[in-house]
């Protein structure tokens, strides 16, 4: 792991961070840096330590091992999930996509691949939370298609019926809800919504299979959040005209839409 110079104290003061890693030497220079950073940082060395963690301590979140003794991270990402929206940041020696697009199907945020640099983890880590946390004046509610979304509180009501979304979910539902039908590539999507400049574009994919299993009546058959052939995606108002189609991700999810 490169180490490097520390970044400045967090814009977010005294956040908490659940760091789950079972190796020693990462642990502690991962957990040197978020200290020195303004955070507060609990740690857990194993899968059921980091439940019981995130259940107490109410981090505002959490740093994900892949690899763990006892339970892997991907099934306690998968646990957390049932009861907490606290975004997740996954680190995993895996390098393929498809240990990437399981973790983020399992409901993580984002991700980071081994070796990795504690300073641009820091950085990563800055970036979720001020989209998590809207230091900034949020943008006013928006209501369209049956949707009530409120970014103060990050809710969103669709027919009368509360959703639960991820970080990411909600910044894609909302970006999409307030420009409904725009084409938008994947490019523009990872740009304006993760606030990448470039990244693995089937983080998109996922996330967009994943809203859509949330909010479609039928997610082989969307029709809110429609698949735009050779383009990207389109969140479309006009959903009484629409002809159902399939959505024609999975396939895309390895293969980039061009």
């Amino acid at each position: 792991m490169n180490t490097q110079p520390v970044p400045a104290p967090a814009e977010p003061g005294n956040r908490r961070i659940l760091l789950v890693e079972d190796e020693q030497t990462i642990a502690d220079v991962v957990r040197d840096y978020l200290l020195q950073a303004g955070f507060q940082v609990d740690l857990a060395r194993d899968g059921f330590t980091a439940l019981q963690l995130a259940a107490s301590r109410n981090p505002d979140l959490i740093i994900l091992d892949r690899m763990l003794p006892g339970l892997d991270g991907v099934e306690v990402c998968r646990r957390i999930r049932r009861t907490m929206a606290v975004p997740v940041i996954m680190v995993t020696a895996l390098g393929t996509e498809d240990d990437r697009i399981l973790g983020l199907e399992t409901g993580a945020d984002d991700y980071v691949t081994k070796p990795f640099s504690p300073r641009e983890l820091v950085l990563r880590v800055k970036s979720v939370l001020r989209r998590s946390i809207r230091e900034f004046s949020p943008e006013p509610p928006v209501e369209l298609a049956g949707f009530a979304l409120d970014p103060a509180s990050r809710t969103v009501i669709h027919n009368g019926k509360p959703l639960t979304l991820t970080l990411r979910e909600f910044d894609l539902l909302a970006f999409l809800l307030r420009r409904p039908n725009q084409v938008f590539s994947r490019e523009e999507l990872i740009k304006a919504v993760w606030g990448w400049d470039f990244g693995d574009l089937s983080t998109v994919t996922v996330h967009v299979r994943r809203l859509r299993e949330k909010i479609e009546d039928n997610p082989t058959r969307p029709q809110l959040l429609k698949t735009v052939w050779g383009v990207g995606y389109r969140f479309d108002t006009d959903v009484e005209a629409n002809v159902a189609e399939p959505s024609g991700d999975k396939d895309t999810v390895r293969h980039a839409e061009r």
